[in-house]
């Protein structure tokens, strides 16, 4: 099980690499340290796309998926509505680590000044732990420029970063709101309705939706077949003022019986995450998670961390998340079109899951670019079909 792990990890590390195809020569730009509140953000929307114009394009969700994809779409032209259930700054446990593959798709995709702002770490590899060994595999970024790397930041902070940068322009509209149902004739979608924070039932419509409603899409089941797989639960904690072993690295702790995640989320925090396999961990509130992390996990725990370790379990901020993984069984429906988690999930062990949805944003965008009027159906539902294929071949030479 052990060396399963462990060749799962580098597999999974290198076979992101690859994505690295190109040396982002130009210098990195200089930004502010601070961003925007989500009460700004949310503000800076409240007028964008409000003259009366036609919608080409509804997401749902404004995640990493969502967001970045209002973006990208948004700097093309389009005529976009976003509806996002919860405008707060996200505060959550996985998808604060991004390999220097999608940090690359951020790049071609105008996004890379979001990490840029809210102290955001560089990543140049893994250190792997066991058996009171351990190894280094950098990532091969010596032909690159010195910004080419992973990141690792505070989830909610990127998400926010994103979500100013859609909302800052005009034909971008992002609107407060949970979508309760997708709107259906003949086959084919043709918007959503949706409960606004007034307790209001509007609804929207454009002849593309795309749901970007994350892990817990209560929407992918009219549009793809999920077969959503649950593993084991990651177990949250951050560990303040302490020094990782190697710097700038991620380290894998081959632990029993399952690993132990440390990597830096800002220039103070190291997050740490303890796989516990199956659905059902020990209980927080009783105490029997403490006493789990205290006794079967700190034991195994590098001596350099084990103190912070010890400290974060008593301050008592534990955090749990169930590792959903969900292979891409699309439904291809007229008029709308699933991404992010809501369609496709990793385990977060391999740290992939936000380079494959900024890859596959990439990859739509391409696709719909010749494409001037959505209200063609015909030839929107062609373009859409092909998506599947593309992302498929997208995906393939990443790792050639």
């Amino acid at each position: 099980m052990d060396h399963y792990i462990a060749g799962t990890l580098i597999a999974a590390v290198f076979l992101l690499l690859f994505v690295v195809r190109r040396n982002d020569s130009k210098k990195p730009r200089k930004v502010s340290t601070t961003y925007k509140t989500q009460n700004d953000v949310f503000r800076s929307s409240v007028n964008a796309g409000k003259n009366g114009s036609p919608t080409d394009v509804i997401i749902v969700g404004a995640g990493v998926a969502g967001a970045a994809l209002a973006h990208t779409l948004g700097k093309d032209g389009r005529r976009v509505h976003v509806i996002e259930r919860d405008v707060t700054e996200p505060d959550r446990i996985v998808g604060e680590l991004l390999q220097p593959g999608g940090y690359l798709k951020l790049v071609e995709l105008g996004l890379e000044d979001c990490v840029e702002e809210i102290d955001a770490q560089q990543v140049l590899g893994y250190a792997l732990f066991k058996d009171g060994k351990s190894t280094r595999l950098s990532y091969p970024l010596e032909k690159f420029h010195a910004d080419v790397s992973g990141r690792s930041f505070h989830n909610g902070r990127f998400i926010q970063r994103m979500r100013e940068k859609a909302a800052s322009l005009p034909n971008v509209r992002l609107e407060q709101g949970t979508v309760t149902s997708l709107l259906e004739e003949n086959g084919t979608i043709k918007g959503v309705q949706y409960k606004t924070k007034d307790g209001q039932e509007p609804r929207a419509y454009a002849p593309l939706t795309i749901v970007c409603d994350g892990c817990f899409s209560n929407l992918r089941r009219s549009l793809c077949k999920p077969k959503v797989d649950v593993p084991s639960c990651f177990v949250g904690l951050v560990l303040e003022n302490c020094q990782l072993p190697f710097a700038n690295h991620g380290h894998v702790i081959l632990a029993d019986p399952s690993p132990i995640l440390f990597y830096p989320i800002s220039s103070t925090e190291v997050r740490c995450l303890v796989d516990v396999p199956g659905q059902k961990v020990p209980s927080i509130s009783n105490g029997e998670m403490a006493n789990y992390l205290k006794t079967m996990v700190a034991p195994q725990v590098p001596p350099e961390l084990h103190e912070a370790f010890i400290s974060a379990v008593e301050r008592g901020n534990i955090r749990t998340m169930p590792n959903r993984s969900m292979p891409a069984d699309p439904q291809p429906t007229p008029g709308a079109l699933l991404m992010g988690d809501a369609f496709n999930m990793r385990h977060p062990l391999t740290g992939g899951g936000m380079t494959v949805a900024l890859s596959d944003i990439v990859v739509l965008r391409n696709l719909l670019k010749p494409l001037h009027d959505f209200n063609d159906a015909a030839s929107l539902g062609r373009y859409l079909e092909s998506f599947y294929t593309l992302r498929k071949v997208s995906y393939i030479s990443m790792l050639m």
